[in-house]
């Protein structure tokens, strides 16, 4: 005999996506080390479901690490709008957040949100890999409760 589950297609689709976080990483500083130590085997990324990717077109996660200058911020933007929906962004450390400590700076960009919509910030400077673990592990809560069939958004 086989069994039945039942539940919510929403909340199956949203399990699907939350455990399979496919992410494009845009390193540019410090926190860059930081977000290569999260991938090792004492925080490991991949028990999340978060693997890196090398474009936009397979990448549902920006996860943007480090300070980001004026002449950047178009390629940070154009790398987002390549992106596929649904898409998500993680601000990673102070630079990326604000600014950080080049925010005094001509050239330094205030903040990632300025350009694309950031999901999670995540302070520090740098911050630990274990805050980038607790990051991803705050936008999987955000997707499990996104509501996308049941509003009529494909």
């Amino acid at each position: 005999m086989g069994n039945v589950l039942l539940g919510k297609v929403d909340e199956l689709f949203n399990w699907s996506r939350k455990s399979s976080i496919w992410y494009l990483l845009f390193a540019t500083a410090c926190c860059g080390i930081e977000l290569m130590q999260a991938g090792g085997p004492r925080t490991d990324l991949d028990r999340f479901g978060a693997v890196f990717r090398a474009t936009p077109r397979q990448s549902d996660l920006l996860l943007v690490a480090g300070t980001i200058t004026y002449k950047m911020a178009s390629r940070v933007q154009r790398l987002y709008e390549q992106m596929a929906e649904p898409k998500y962004v993680i601000a990673m450390g102070s630079c990326a957040n604000c600014g950080g400590l080049f925010d005094p700076s001509y050239s330094v960009l205030k903040g990632v949100d300025k350009i694309v919509p950031v999901d999670v910030f995540i302070p520090g400077c740098p911050p630990r890999p274990e805050a980038l673990a607790e990051g991803i592990i705050k936008l999987q809560e955000k997707i499990m409760k996104e509501r996308r069939l049941s509003e009529g958004v494909a």
